[in-house]
């Protein structure tokens, strides 16, 4: 029997190695041979303590690797592609949702790393639907991480630039939080021809803010950010990428009309006043990935504007120490496993 190495959440909700089978994929499935797999603040769904006996997932939707089988049914795909998977694991394509075209939406679409195993792994096993062809020419460090952190960003940001009385170049717009998603959201905004602030608490991650694509620091510390957006002309969109934290206070650094977007899952509820909503006309959304062709246009878009992200690397053999690492806030700014 032919088994290969990954890392498993166990019950007390630590990651602990261990072996699996290497069987052939199944239908509609490919089995990819990992390069790479960014560790990502979303991997906490699946890794905390489960009962006792329960089989241990692993974690890990920031995976690019090549194809190294093909399941029955399988086509547009061949071995040896270089493929990325990201945290929606590819949809059905007859559920209600799929049928008008929803795919983000699908009912019967697993999440990576938390439905099903992951990148946290040797190999692992994707419906072909959520598949994204990577470009040969990005190294697969870089590439993890753009999967979904980049990916998420990119889509709340590219989003409002294409919907009807949206972002266009010039508009100021707020990115809160500097850490793994905001990092890599200066850098798109910036590359989109925007006006860019960064939001932070403390003054230490202003040269670097501005390094990435800032063109205004706010220290979130020393000064209410609401009310310095609102001296720069207010901002047409906040994007909230922190984990946690209160941003209803942002609401009132919009302009009119202005969009507070939400990547980050803050477990803080946002408050906002009925007058904000309909004298204001200021509007709260969230956003979540895309699908797998639009992850395309996220990794071109990212090699043709330079994005990139701030890694640490690490291995399957540290890989507790480097999820550890991310959970406290250390990481600068992404933790990857290089397999």
């Amino acid at each position: 029997m032919t088994t290969y190495r990954a890392v498993e959440v166990a019950p007390d909700g630590g990651l602990r190695p261990t072996e699996r089978e290497l069987v052939p994929p199944g239908p509609g499935q490919v089995r990819i041979r990992v390069e790479a797999c960014g560790i990502c603040h979303s991997d906490s769904i699946v890794v905390h303590p489960h009962d006792e006996g329960e089989t241990g997932r692993v974690p890990g939707h920031e995976a690019v690797g090549r194809v190294d089988a093909l399941g029955e049914g399988v086509t547009g795909w061949s071995v040896g592609d270089r493929v990325g998977v990201g945290f929606l694991g590819g949809h059905c394509g007859v559920c209600a949702a799929c049928r008008l075209g929803d795919f983000v939406g699908c009912t019967d679409q697993p999440y990576t790393g938390v439905h099903v195993d992951g990148g946290y792994a040797e190999y692992m096993y994707a419906r072909q639907t959520g598949l994204v062809a990577v470009p040969e020419e990005m190294g697969a460090a870089r590439v993890a991480p753009l999967l979904c952190a980049g990916f998420t960003v990119y889509n709340a940001l590219v989003g409002n630039v294409r919907q009807p009385g949206g972002l266009v170049a010039g508009d100021l717009v707020a990115v809160q939080g500097i850490g793994g998603l905001g990092h890599l959201a200066l850098q798109y905004a910036r590359a989109l021809a925007l006006r860019v602030v960064a939001i932070a608490r403390g003054a230490d991650k202003e040269e670097l803010a501005l390094r990435l694509g800032a063109h205004h620091y706010v220290d979130s510390k020393a000064s209410d950010a609401a009310e310095e957006l609102t001296k720069l002309g207010g901002a047409r969109m906040v994007l909230g990428t922190a984990a946690g934290g209160d941003v209803s206070p942002l609401l009132a650094g919009l302009a009119r009309r202005g969009r507070l977007v939400l990547v980050g899952v803050s477990p803080e509820p946002v408050r906002v006043a009925p007058r904000q909503l309909i004298f204001e006309a200021v509007q709260v959304s969230g956003s979540l990935t895309g699908t797998a062709a639009e992850n395309e246009q996220n990794l071109a878009f990212a090699q043709a504007h330079d994005v990139a992200p701030m890694v640490e690397h690490t291995s399957l053999t540290d890989v507790q120490a480097a999820y550890d690492r991310m959970l406290r806030g250390e990481a600068r700014f992404r933790m990857v496993i290089g397999i």
